[in-house]
């Protein structure tokens, strides 16, 4: 028996990115979150509690479900080497100049060695609203019977941007409430944007990519 080859996209559960909104083939919405880190031991004890106490309140004031993912990549370091370079080029003090290459080799000889790794944190933000069938023949009574085909195609065009803009009102209070109550335990969050969702799953998808991942404005 023949069996179909499938490509990855069949298994992804997402339809497209709209305004930084990732619309789900069931109709789901949801929005990602970059949230910045925050060092606990950097702190007093009476700050960890306050802010350990703070962030329980938090996830239990939530009526609706959020994901916290962490994503760790080895950190590009030839950004930073470029401008050593360019640095390095500039450089017209002889010492200085062999301090500037004594220091790269120095860097690349280390990264080479050990694995730095940055770590990302995002928090995703769902809406699935109530599943209401239709079929063409509700659709003809709305529009009457022999309703021209290019109407009924208008007609459902307008009502899914009208669907669509009711549940991402919804979504964007839900990402509201999840920027204040973070907000208030002191970890800085933002939406991010179409080419930064896509981004996010391509390097996702492609974990041997070790170029810059996004980062927090």
């Amino acid at each position: 028996m023949a069996i179909s080859a499938k490509s990855s996209q069949d298994f992804v559960p997402i339809k497209e990115v709209k305004n930084g909104i990732i619309i789900l083939k069931d109709g789901g919405l949801r929005a990602i979150l970059i949230a910045s880190s925050l060092n606990l031991s950097l702190k007093s004890s009476e700050e960890q509690s306050a802010i350990i106490n703070e962030f329980q309140n938090f996830l239990n004031g939530l009526d609706f479900p959020i994901q916290i993912s962490m994503q760790s990549r080895r950190l590009d370091i030839r950004p930073y080497l470029l401008m050593l370079e360019g640095r390095l080029k500039e450089q017209v003090e002889p010492l200085l100049k062999i301090q500037t290459k004594e220091y790269m080799d120095f860097i690349r000889s280390f990264t080479d060695e050990v694995n730095i790794m940055t770590k990302t944190f995002f928090i995703v933000v769902s809406y699935t609203p109530a599943i209401i069938k239709s079929n063409n023949k509700m659709m003809d009574s709305l529009l009457g019977g022999g309703a021209p085909k290019k109407q009924i195609e208008d007609t459902k065009k307008a009502m899914d941007l009208a669907s669509f803009e009711e549940k991402r009102t919804q979504l964007d209070q839900r990402v509201g409430v999840i920027i204040s109550g973070l907000g208030r335990v002191g970890i800085r969050t933002t939406q991010l944007k179409t080419d930064q969702v896509v981004e996010l799953f391509y390097k996702t998808f492609n974990p041997g990519d070790i170029s810059q991942g996004i980062k927090l404005e």
